[in-house]
C-alpha cells in the first residue's frame, strides 16, 4: 500500500491537486479550511474583492501567527533548559556534600 495519496483541495474558488503523505491529509484538509475561512473573514471585513489581494493579507496573517508561534517555543524551549541547568546544579551541589560526609 502505497504512503502517497493524490488529493484536490480548493482554495479561494480554485482547484489545486496534491500529492501527500496519507498521514498529512487531515493537517491538510484543515489547513485548506483554515485558509478560506480566513478568506471569506477579510472579505466580510473588507471592501476588497480581488483574491490575489486577499490570499495576500491571508498570507501575512498565517505568516505573522507561525513567527509569533516560534518565537513563543523559542521561549518556552530557553526557560526549559534554563530550569533543567538549574536542577543540574541542585544536583551536583547535593551530590558533592553528600560525598564529603
Amino acid at each position: 500500500m502505497s504512503d502517497k495519496l493524490s488529493i484536490k483541495v480548493t482554495i479561494a474558488n480554485r482547484v489545486y491537486p496534491l500529492t501527500i503523505n496519507r498521514n498529512e491529509e487531515e493537517q491538510i484538509r484543515k489547513a485548506v479550511d483554515c485558509i478560506n475561512d480566513n478568506l471569506k473573514q477579510l472579505e466580510n471585513s473588507y471592501a476588497v474583492r480581488d483574491k490575489q489581494d486577499l490570499l495576500a493579507m491571508t498570507a501575512l496573517y498565517f505568516a505573522d501567527k507561525s513567527l509569533a508561534a516560534d518565537e513563543q517555543s523559542e521561549a518556552v524551549t530557553r526557560e526549559t533548559s534554563s530550569r533543567v541547568e538549574e536542577v543540574q546544579r541542585q544536583i551536583t551541589s547535593y551530590l558533592s556534600q553528600n560525598e564529603e560526609s
